[in-house]
């Protein structure tokens, strides 16, 4: 039975990766695996793990092309806030070490939240559901 399960990204500047997450307050663990380098972060509780790969080795294991982030996604990442002033602190903290906010704070569907992506153009939303 599977026990864990983790996403994996390219990305274009592994060190531009390290610094944007460290600067959002993720914990980021750097390895070597196999020559190549690769960081994570585990997200929330459930220790959710992101790897980021360097776009070379990433190719091989999809044995095929990366996705252009510039002209769509095919996921999005969703991290939970405990209050409305929270989803503000986040998307004030993006704009603040230079990442892009795609969708200001705002309330939609009975939740409140904002969406922002990193270096890479990958996609994460913040969500109050309270």
């Amino acid at each position: 039975m599977t026990k864990q399960i983790w996403g994996n990204l390219p990305v274009n500047d592994i060190n531009q990766t390290i610094d944007f997450y460290n600067k959002l307050g993720f914990k980021v663990d750097e390895n070597h695996f196999d020559g190549n380098h690769i960081a994570s972060i585990a997200v929330g509780e459930s220790k959710f793990v992101i790897c980021f790969f360097p776009k070379a080795p990433f190719k091989v294991a999809i044995n095929g092309e990366v996705a252009d982030t510039t002209q769509g996604n095919e996921v999005i990442f969703t991290l939970s806030a405990e209050s409305q002033a929270e989803v503000d602190e986040w998307a004030a903290k993006v704009k603040g070490i230079g990442g892009k906010v795609f969708a200001e704070p705002k309330a939609f569907q009975g939740m409140y939240g904002c969406g922002f992506a990193d270096p890479d153009g990958h996609k994460f939303n913040v969500l109050f559901m309270g």
